[in-house]
């Protein structure tokens, strides 16, 4: 039995169920706060948050018309936050947790210098909600395994993503932007991945099968899907531990154009939108040095073909095949998730000897 799959399977029904709740969430948290005065936003996290952020900041740039920067905890927290302006600037901390210690140090530190603070986190109780003046929650019901397994993040990521959405047309409602052809896009992700479920599955498994003996996988996208690209990266490392790259598109070619390819598998996402024409050099490139390429993309011919969907919003829909290669390739290879969290690897204690969750906290 595949558990990681059974999540991602879940996903659409998951975006009807979350969608009307985060739009009423997220316009309640605009309403009590003075986000939608905000001159910049920050958007910080870490792992799967801090590729949220990433997969948002078009979103609240194009559609609330707020310049955003999304950056990993570690860098707004101990080398940015000190030198911020903090007039007009909100800090949006995203940790579904809620324990992540960088990005509630983070939240703390732009709380300290006067700045806004919100929390996207899954209850109000973390202490991440702690931490920020505002929360907006993003509990996603349990979707729990029999026999207790933990899987790869699918769902708190889509969550996560869902609600940065929800907050980015919040905030363009109250500057008096016309969103509702926003709305209906955004309430219609849960068709798309549907329809990408569909057409991907299948393909994924044969990928999986032909590329079982890869060592290495290289994961490029522009844009809101750079964040695909380490989400996808991000989710193979996690349900095989292979080593994976998430690269930029555009840094693709001024780095591993010069690495020894051995036919690496190497997915091109691309929403064929903003990307459209650089994607295309790429994938030249790619080929005539002799990577495999995967596209990832709503075209006709691409691999791993997804619906189509407007590429501020894309990340929900083009995120999908790469959960399903994944999954595959766990169950191919015989791989259990999380390396089992052996080898001087732990969960205990939040985070284990990593410390996630119990590193100290510098404000």
């Amino acid at each position: 039995m595949n558990r990681f799959r059974d999540h991602i399977v879940s996903l659409p029904a998951l975006l009807r169920e979350l969608y009307p709740v985060f739009v009423e969430e997220a316009r309640r948290v605009v309403a009590q706060s003075s986000l939608h005065t905000m001159q910049r936003l920050h958007l910080i996290g870490c792992g799967d948050s801090y590729m949220a952020a990433l997969a948002a900041e078009l979103a609240f740039e194009m559609i609330a018309g707020v310049p955003a920067e999304p950056q990993n905890a570690m860098t707004f927290a101990r080398y940015a936050a000190e030198f911020v302006p903090t007039e007009g600037v909100a800090v949006i901390g995203i940790s579904v947790s809620g324990g992540v210690s960088r990005t509630i140090e983070g939240v703390l530190r732009a709380r300290k210098r006067g700045m806004c603070t919100l929390a996207v986190t899954s209850a109000s109780h973390t202490p991440i909600a702690q931490a920020a003046e505002h929360i907006a929650t993003t509990r996603v019901p349990d979707l729990p395994t029999p026999d207790g397994v933990q899987v790869p993040g699918a769902r708190s990521y889509i969550a996560s993503m869902l609600m940065l959405y929800a907050l980015a047309l919040a905030i363009a409602e109250a500057r008096g932007h016309h969103t509702s052809a926003w709305h209906a896009t955004l309430a219609a992700a849960a068709e798309a991945t549907e329809a990408t479920l569909t057409q991907c599955d299948a393909p994924a498994r044969a990928l999986a099968e032909q590329t079982r003996h890869a060592p290495v996988m290289v994961f490029c996208g522009s844009g809101p899907n750079y964040a695909t690209a380490l989400f996808g990266a991000a989710k193979v490392l996690e349900a095989c531990g292979d080593h994976t790259v998430g690269q930029d598109v555009e840094e693709w070619a001024h780095l591993q154009y010069f690495a020894h390819t051995d036919a690496t598998p190497t997915f091109l996402i691309s929403a064929y939108e903003r990307d459209a024409s650089r994607a295309q050099e790429v994938k030249i490139a790619m080929q005539t040095i002799g990577c495999r390429v995967i596209e990832v993309s709503p075209q006709p011919d691409a691999a791993l073909r997804t619906a189509p969907y407007p590429e501020v919003f894309a990340p929900l829909v083009m995120g999908i095949p790469l959960m399903l290669f994944a999954a595959y390739r766990a169950e191919v290879k015989g791989e259990t998730y999380f390396r089992g969290f052996g080898g001087g690897r732990s969960i205990e204690g939040g985070g284990g000897i990593s410390r996630i969750r119990t590193s100290q906290i510098v404000v």
